[in-house]
């Protein structure tokens, strides 16, 4: 689950998952929503593997969601599925999405960046909590 807030010049994201796997396929869903506002016509159709180091999940979060930007920006691809593991050495992703088709895919935000601004990532309760806040 997650749910956006404003934030002055930016949007921020609020992710809640039960475990961290979860929560950070649920940040690139969140972010993905930015992009798209109607995320569930997008296709599976292409798939992207992710591999990045890590230890702290903050950090981790935001080069992960930094990578999902730039695979749009440069692709033009938006994804929908993410099959996310975490381990003590990182994260590894299984992507799957779709090239943006104007005809079926209405675009929203502009999103420029992911800010470290407010990224937080923490055990909640029952869950897990991430906050992150984008330039758009």
């Amino acid at each position: 689950m997650y749910e956006v807030f404003d934030h002055t010049a930016d949007i921020g994201l609020r992710i809640r998952a039960p475990d961290r796997a979860s929560l950070f396929a649920e940040a690139a869903q969140a972010l993905f929503s930015l992009v798209v506002v109607n995320l569930g016509t997008v296709h599976a159709i292409e798939k992207r593997d992710y591999e990045l180091a890590g230890e702290q999940d903050e950090y981790l979060l935001f080069d992960w969601l930094s990578e999902l930007l730039y695979t749009f920006e440069t692709e033009h691809l938006l994804l929908s599925e993410f099959q996310v593991e975490l381990g003590p050495e990182g994260l590894r992703a299984a992507c799957r999405g779709e090239r943006v088709d104007r005809s079926r895919h209405e675009l929203d935000h502009e999103v420029k960046a992911i800010t470290y601004h407010g990224l937080r990532v923490e055990q909640s309760g029952e869950g897990w909590l991430a906050e992150v806040i984008v330039d758009i």
